[in-house]
Order: C-alpha cells, then structure tokens, then sequence
C-alpha cells in the first residue's frame, strides 16, 4: 500500500545491512536531471506508478523508489515481483548487485556525513563504494506524522581483492 501521497507505507528493514538484489526484476524510468536534482522528480514517480498500474504488475514494496541520480540523466528503480512482462522499461538487476543501506532520520541536505561514513565503512572492509542510491521514505506532506523525514541510502559496492590485500597487509604490520 501507498499513502494518498505517495510515499510507501511499509518499506524494508535494512537499515546497517548489506543486501544483494542481483536477479531482482525492477522497473526503470530514466529522469532527467541537472547538476544531480530530478527535474519533476513527483511527476516522474507518478508516471512510473502509472505505467506499473497499466503493465498490471505487482511491487514488492508500493511506492518504495530507489532513485540514482547523474549530471544530465538519472532513472527511478522500482522492485517489481518477478513476472515476463515484454515491456522495455522492466529489466533484471545484474548478479551480484550488492548494496550497503543505512536509514537516516532526514532529507537530501543533511545526508554527507552518513554518505561519507557508508563509504569509509566499504572501504576498511575491502569494498570498492559505486553508485548511491536515495529512496525518500517521508515527502513534505507526510514526514510529520510519520515522525520526521526519512531516507534510506543504498550504496552500491563490488568486492575488491586488491583492497583485501591491502587491508590484510596493513593489519601484519
């Protein structure tokens, strides 16, 4: 279930958790975008909502959205339930595809120093940190009745031997 405004109602506990989604069946919608903010980021959700509805297909998590963003162009990610929908805009996640997530009581502005900490924390156990993630669980509407402003940050991350090494290495000494 979603609330009216959007925002998912129940979403998942993976707060300071590793999880793969690799084999994972999503629905992508590219979003435009300059210097890394959505351009009508709620007109986009609503679009993707929409074209799930049509498609007939169900979500793990209604209204959970993981959004990626980039200079130019960004996508929305929605975890679908597995099914053989021939649309262009549901696809699979490459296996392994393997996220770090940390749930943080705020919004876009104050998000630095928990990403800074997820990418320290990769690093010192061998990880190479790639691309993060922001899934906004409150928006401006809700957030004070469901006890503040809410994001859930996923990291992305690939094992790297060479830091494992490295690590190994630095603990001999």
């Amino acid at each position: 279930m979603t609330l009216e405004c959007g925002c998912p109602e129940e979403y998942p506990s993976w707060h300071e958790q590793d999880i793969d989604l690799g084999g994972q069946c999503v629905h992508v919608l590219p979003v435009p975008m300059v210097a890394h903010m959505p351009l009508s980021y709620d007109l986009y959700m609503h679009k993707q909502r929409a074209e799930i509805q049509q498609l007939e297909v169900k979500e793990r998590w209604p209204g959970f959205v993981m959004m990626a963003t980039g200079a130019f162009r960004g996508k929305l990610i929605r975890l679908l339930e597995n099914n053989d929908s021939p649309s262009r805009r549901i696809e699979y996640l490459p296996s392994p595809f393997q996220l770090r997530a940390r749930l943080h009581p705020g919004d876009v502005g104050t998000i630095r120093q928990p990403v800074h900490e997820m990418q320290i924390d990769l690093l010192d156990k061998g990880r190479t940190p790639k691309e993060l993630y922001l899934c906004y669980l409150t928006c401006t509407r809700c957030y004070e009745q469901r006890g503040g402003h809410k994001t859930l940050l996923l990291r992305r991350y690939v094992e790297s031997p060479a830091l494992q090494k490295r690590i190994k290495s630095g603990k001999k000494n």
